[in-house]
């Protein structure tokens, strides 16, 4: 039997089926069961093939959310991060333009011409 431990312990995960971790194994069911449940409410609406399409577009983006690491943080933790930065927290972005030529030849930039 070979362990393999990681270099950095803190980036260790413990594996429970298959290779993938308990967020992970959770997502993944729950996508499944909510494709079939997509599936079953409307293939007889709207037919098989394109009930099988809303199915895949259903379940791919919860999926997804138990594979997504960016920086260490899991899908919840990013789209709070954004959230925050992008609209709860940003100010006013006011563009002004700056002539910076105007200021060198004027004499009125940050910079000394003596």
């Amino acid at each position: 039997m070979e362990i393999k431990i990681p270099k950095e312990v803190r980036q260790h995960k413990e594996t429970i089926f298959f290779g993938l971790t308990m967020r992970q194994f959770v997502c993944a069911v729950l996508a499944v069961g909510l494709a079939v449940g997509v599936y079953l409410g409307l293939s007889s609406l709207i037919g098989q093939e394109t009930a099988s399409w809303a199915c895949i577009v259903a379940a791919t983006p919860l999926a997804l959310a138990g594979f997504f690491n960016y920086n260490g943080m899991t899908f919840e933790q990013f789209a709070l991060a954004f959230i925050k930065s992008q609209f709860l927290y940003a100010g006013p972005r006011v563009f002004r333009a700056e002539n910076i030529y105007r200021k060198a030849m004027t004499g009125k930039g940050g910079c000394d011409n003596a």
